[in-house]
């Protein structure tokens, strides 16, 4: 082999070939070519303990998600003349074995601004730098590379959609073709006696296969992500007047959206690739919606929350974050545990529930229903906990996003107009009258007459019988009554905003533990008061 001619291709996200920089980089003077992927067990190992099946960091769907991607990825690899090399354990150990032992002069990979990677990066970069690797690390997951945004806000994250928008302006990429076939890719080189796999299915990870039918429809892969591209664009006007928050989250059958999320999530699709294709269909038409509303626009809010999360230190918790109101979230398990495992007593907010757990997956609008049902409400639940089930469930959970859109959705950053409340009964009834969601996802419910499918509670025995579903025996009771139970959510948060407002969002923990054991005593008092009434009356 000749000297200085060997490429290490580290996959992790970026799970494609068309408009992968990185790869495209390492086969450049390359003699021969080394494309990994690392099964690391802090991502893949079964944990019994977690509340679904799945790993200590993720569940079952995501993960059979991201083994579909690479066995597509290794797929479309062969007809290069290459394969993927599966290696196992630790990444930064792993990679740093695979220099010892291969004539690496060059490591390829794709840029990641999330922390994990981040602390992972500098100690495989230092590494590689040392040994007199060459590294090359694009920006290539996003639309611009946050970094540059920041640097042009003077060093600062922007905090609004609008002010993100005019400093990015135009992507530097988008007037110029992008590399989306490869014609060849340099054999792959000797790997001496490192242990190479090929990609695991559940069963050898050491999951049970629960089967096709208890798991998500979306299959995972880059010819998956490009055949559901390109069924989404045929249809230019439906792309020309998409208009987002609008879309039926009850659509099951066929989703109102894309469902091009968790192919971007792991890099099956560029968003790069897609920007383009939608300015394509844009050129086309006569007339289009434009951001924050469009599909450009989702890539952008994308692009937005990526920015701010690489720019704010602690962007995942409520403490020690910058952007983050300090709300005194009460602390009840039984609650929180009652919305995760769907049994509210409310069947709107309990069929999506049961939606994220079965398909990993489900509408926007859905998503916020049931975000503003555990935080600011009804349940006045930590976002941070929803936040970790989400993390868990979503096939398309990513990290910048999914804490961007609980702080936003329980009104601790970007969106404060925490009066406004999504009801858990007429949100739903607006878009599916006949409640056929939830007679999908919550088969008890199934005989229940259009009229109390929202609120089975008020019907009355006789017909909870006929609809062979009691309530409180065959489906649960509402935890809380929403009207109450919202506006004790509202007067919370007004004194919270009230606090942070009044020291300038430095609240410290002593004076949140205060305002949160003044609004439990104030509640108990009410409650009190309201029981004598009754006794009087």
């Amino acid at each position: 082999m000749a000297f200085g001619s060997g490429s290490l291709m580290w996959f992790r996200k970026g799970l494609r070939i068309h408009d992968n920089p990185a790869l495209e980089y390492a086969t450049k003077g390359s003699a021969v070519l080394y494309p990994v992927f690392v099964i690391d067990p802090h991502y893949m190992k079964p944990d019994p303990s977690a509340f679904s099946p799945g790993s200590s960091r993720s569940g079952l769907n995501r993960i059979r998600f991201l083994l579909e991607s690479l066995v597509d990825l290794d797929s479309n690899l062969k007809k290069l003349g290459s394969r993927l090399l599966i290696l196992k354990g630790e990444p930064g150990e792993v990679l740093v074995r695979c220099f010892k032992q291969w004539d690496v002069k060059k490591l390829c990979f794709e840029y990641d601004t999330e922390p994990y990677y981040q602390a992972l990066d500098v100690r495989v970069k230092e590494y590689a730098s040392a040994s007199g690797i060459e590294v090359f690390s694009p920006a290539s997951n996003t639309l611009f590379n946050p970094g540059d945004i920041i640097h042009k806000n003077g060093g600062k994250p922007p905090l609004t959609y609008q002010s993100f928008l005019k400093l990015a302006g135009q992507p530097s990429w988008a007037s110029s073709p992008l590399t989306i076939t490869l014609s060849l890719l340099p054999p792959v080189g000797d790997f001496g006696n490192c242990e190479i796999f090929e990609v695991p299915t559940l069963k050898e990870l050491g999951y049970e296969d629960p089967g096709q039918e208890d798991l998500t429809p979306f299959r995972g892969g880059e010819s998956e992500a490009l055949k559901r591209l390109r069924d989404s664009l045929s249809d230019r006007d439906w792309v020309a007047n998409f208009e987002k928050p609008k879309g039926d989250p009850s659509a099951f059958v066929k989703p109102a959206t894309t469902v091009l999320s968790p192919y971007l999530k792991f890099g099956c699709l560029s968003s790069r690739y897609f920007y383009q294709c939608l300015q394509d269909v844009y050129k086309k038409v006569k007339k289009h919606t434009s951001p924050p509303v469009s599909l450009v626009g989702q890539l952008l809010w994308r692009d937005f929350f990526y920015t701010v999360a690489y720019g704010t230190p602690n962007f995942d918790q409520m403490k020690n974050n910058r952007i983050c109101k300090q709300i005194p979230w009460n602390d009840n398990d039984e609650l929180l545990a009652a919305w995760r495992e769907a049994r509210t007593g409310y069947p709107w907010i309990d069929a999506i529930m049961v939606q994220l757990h079965k398909w990993g997956w489900m509408h926007h609008l859905a998503r916020h229903c049931v975000a503003c049902f555990l935080t600011r409400g009804d349940l006045f639940v930590h976002w941070e906990k929803g936040r970790d089930v989400f993390e868990r469930l979503l096939i398309d959970s990513d990290w910048a996003i999914n804490n961007g859109n609980w702080q936003w959705l329980s009104c601790s950053s970007f969106f404060y107009q925490y009066n406004r409340i999504y009801s858990p009964i007429s949100f739903g009834k607006k878009y599916d009258p006949n409640g056929n969601y939830i007679r999908h996802f919550l088969p008890i419910l199934e005989d229940m007459p259009k009229e109390y499918i929202y609120e089975p509670w008020t019907a009355p025995l006789s017909i909870q019988t006929k609809a062979k579903c009691i309530i409180g025996k065959d489906y649960p009771r509402p935890v809380v009554f929403h009207d109450s139970a919202s506006k004790e959510c509202k007067r919370r948060m007004g004194e919270a905003y009230a606090l942070n407002k009044n020291l300038n969002g430095l609240v410290s923990e002593e004076e949140l533990n205060s305002l949160r054991r003044r609004l439990e005593g104030n509640q108990k008092q009410e409650v009190k008061s309201k029981r004598r009434k009754i006794i009087a009356d």
